[in-house]
């Protein structure tokens, strides 16, 4: 397993060597809305690319060009922009991407034999049919010489659960993971595959998980049928390299994913987490978020120690055609010397920048409007991948 060799899934806000975005081309995210939406794209690549590599896949040839005409335009078209013709069905590679590990420690002595026994388990023709390394990818081969090796989780994506255009999307983290000359590994769990989206999660990268209930254990929308909580915690700890998980109540109303975890509290530090509450007694999120801070409030992370817990409260709601949006200012994404915010043009978006800007800082925060943007029900930290130093 990955944490056994020293991988985990790192903070967001350790270093970056690039952010993986996709091009947005499907209109039915954002109907009769679509219009905006690749300049707030090229608004996003532009402050991004000068700070890490952006990787950037676009469906095609043409929508290739597409792109760099907008990007062009925008003051965003630089040299630390890479694009990938890799064909897509949507945009939220948060969800679809694969996760990238790190190493930071090396191979203690009694771990080497457990490093020998994965790669000749990848070795052996029978390896996948016995499931003694399911956990790794079946296309990768672990070298022994290579103890050093990038890995990257290809957790499967199946829409949500929820959609049916999603194919595309599942083959993206095998592809991310071979530009990037990345071993895949392929979580299973009691001999099944795991579904996971990457905006169900947040790590502290030391050891400390956040998901929600809603998302990982309902019916509804059911990723996993097969899995308990139990099974969930076992495989946060052998494959993100978080042994220790704080469970979340119900997600925002709005959210088609059922619960993602960014959308109601994020780490910003090892031990201090950024959580939404919704002060209008009336409004339909503030029971639940009320019932999620208190949940964090009697938390405690891999130490022990109590959270700090920084209130941040929900913007005024966003609607759109009679619809509640899934507006929350959690949904940031932290890079290099930045971090990008939503911004809906209500009251508290300047309660949330200056929220943010005390929490980093050494980086820039970077508003952006997304009022349109939301409608295709995702934000910054949704549309974003990063791929660690």
């Amino acid at each position: 397993m990955p944490a056994a060799l020293g991988y985990r899934m790192p903070a967001e806000w350790e270093p970056h060597a690039a952010t993986w975005l996709a091009w947005p081309h499907y209109e039915g995210d954002w109907p009769k809305k679509f219009e905006p939406i690749p300049w707030v794209y090229a608004e996003i690549i532009r402050n991004l690319a000068k700070h890490e590599r952006v990787e950037l896949i676009v469906k095609n040839a043409a929508e290739a060009g597409h792109a760099r005409r907008i990007l062009q335009r925008a003051d965003a078209l630089s040299d630390n922009i890479r694009f990938h013709r890799w064909p897509t069905n949507r945009v939220w590679l948060r969800d679809s991407g694969c996760i990238f590990l790190k190493r930071t420690t090396a191979v203690p002595s009694r771990e080497q034999p457990i490093w020998h026994r994965l790669r000749a388990a990848l070795m052996h023709p029978e390896a996948e049919k016995r499931g003694s390394a399911g956990a790794v990818g079946r296309k990768k081969k672990l070298r022994a010489s290579d103890p050093e090796a990038t890995l990257a989780l290809k957790f499967r994506f199946n829409g949500w659960a929820k959609y049916s255009n999603w194919r595309h999307d599942e083959k993206i983290g095998s592809l991310m993971c071979k530009t990037s000359h990345a071993q895949e590994i392929r979580p299973e769990s009691l001999g099944k595959r795991v579904v996971l989206e990457g905006g169900s999660i947040d790590v502290n990268g030391a050891g400390t998980i956040m998901t929600s209930e809603e998302c990982l254990l309902s019916q509804e929308q059911q990723r996993n049928p097969h899995m308990a909580r139990v099974h969930y915690e076992k495989a946060f700890a052998d494959y993100l390299g978080a042994p220790h998980t704080i469970w979340l109540g119900r997600g925002i109303y709005g959210d088609d994913t059922h619960g993602h975890i960014d959308d109601l509290a994020r780490f910003v530090w090892k031990n201090t987490v950024v959580a939404m509450v919704e002060p209008n007694t009336k409004d339909v999120n503030h029971a639940p978020l009320r019932a999620n801070l208190r949940r964090l409030q009697a938390a405690r992370d891999q130490d022990g120690k109590q959270l700090t817990v920084i209130e941040l409260p929900m913007p005024e709601p966003v609607m759109f055609e009679g619809r509640r949006l899934p507006a929350s200012y959690a949904n940031f994404y932290i890079a290099n010397g930045l971090v990008l915010a939503p911004v809906f043009n209500r009251p508290n978006d300047r309660i949330a920048l200056d929220t943010l800007a005390r929490l980093f800082p050494t980086r820039e925060i970077v508003p952006i409007y997304s009022g349109d943007f939301i409608w295709g029900l995702g934000a910054m930290h949704c549309m974003t991948q990063q791929q660690p130093a």
